[in-house]
């Protein structure tokens, strides 16, 4: 710890109050509160990573898995409209000037089934 750090931590011992540095609770939801979204993801881009103490990378960590799963769900639903999965009924049309027929039949260059 800097010697700043340690003077800090100090003062506050002495006036009674407790060590742990409670003034992020006033400026908002903590990471692990904030709903996913995009203000989850303005925060987790805008952290900087390099300044944060284990427990905080912890849960900054645990909020970008969060994220990056709740990205997917919405990915999949995308895919499932558009692929017209059992729930949807039938597939989105190809756009304009697309046959599904058309092309390769489905085979790739070099790859024989």
């Amino acid at each position: 710890m800097s010697p700043g750090v340690v003077d800090f931590l100090f003062r506050r011992l002495v006036a009674g109050e407790s060590s742990e540095d409670v003034q992020w609770n006033g400026e908002g939801a903590a990471l692990a509160a904030q709903p996913v979204g995009a203000e989850l993801a303005r925060r987790l881009a805008e952290t900087d990573v390099e300044a944060l103490t284990p427990t905080e990378l912890f849960h900054y960590v645990r909020a970008a898995q969060r994220l990056a799963a709740w990205a997917e769900s919405l990915k999949e639903e995308a895919v499932q409209r558009y692929c017209g999965g059992p729930d949807s009924g039938k597939g989105l049309p190809l756009p304009e000037g697309r046959d599904a027929g058309a092309g390769n039949s489905g085979r790739r260059r070099g790859i024989s089934t």
